[in-house]
C-alpha cells in the first residue's frame, strides 16, 4: 500500500506545475489527496464535487482571460486617455508570449497561490473521485481488449 507521500508523487506534472514552487505544488496536491479521501468515506458528495470541477476554472483559461482583458483594457485607454496605457498591453502580451514559449509568467505565482490549479491537477482529481464512486470496475469484467479499449475511451469522456 503506498502512502500519501508516494501518492503526491504520482500527481500530473506539466509546465505550468514545473514552474510553480514545490510548497504551492504541494498544497495543491494535499488538498486534492484530502478532498478525494474525504470523499471516499463519505460517497454521497462525490456527483456534487464532480459538477464543481466540471465548472471549475483551471490557471491557464484564467491566465488567458486576465491578459485578453487587460490587453483590450490597455487599448481602449491608450486611444482615449494617454498613449502611454499601450505600455500595459505590450507588457501583458509578453508575458503571455513568455508563458507560451516557456511555461512561466510572472502572473503565474499569483494565480497558482490563489489557489487556481492546472487542467491535468482538475482531471486527476475528477478521475479519482470516479474510481472512487466504481465507473471503471466494470472494465475489469470486458473480456475482449478492443471492446474494453472502447468502454474505458467511454469511460474517460464522461
Amino acid at each position: 500500500m503506498e502512502t500519501m507521500d508516494q501518492v503526491r508523487e504520482h500527481a500530473p506534472t506539466g509546465r505550468v506545475s514545473d514552474h510553480t514552487s514545490a510548497a504551492a505544488n504541494r498544497e495543491i496536491r494535499q488538498d486534492i489527496v484530502r478532498r478525494v479521501e474525504a470523499l471516499a468515506r463519505n460517497p454521497a458528495g462525490i456527483d456534487r464535487r464532480l459538477g464543481k470541477l466540471q465548472d471549475e476554472w483551471d490557471v491557464e483559461r484564467m491566465l488567458e482571460t486576465n491578459a485578453s482583458t487587460l490587453v483590450l483594457t490597455g487599448l481602449a485607454l491608450g486611444h482615449l486617455v494617454d498613449r502611454r496605457w499601450y505600455l500595459l498591453s505590450g507588457t501583458v502580451a509578453a508575458f503571455l508570449l513568455q508563458h507560451g514559449i516557456q511555461g512561466w509568467c510572472p502572473p503565474l505565482y499569483v494565480l497558482r497561490k490563489l489557489g487556481y490549479r492546472t487542467r491535468q491537477e482538475i482531471d486527476w482529481e475528477r478521475t479519482a473521485l470516479k474510481a472512487v464512486r466504481g465507473d471503471f470496475a466494470e472494465l475489469s469484467e470486458i473480456d475482449d481488449p478492443g471492446e474494453r479499449a472502447r468502454a474505458a475511451l467511454t469511460s474517460a469522456g464522461d
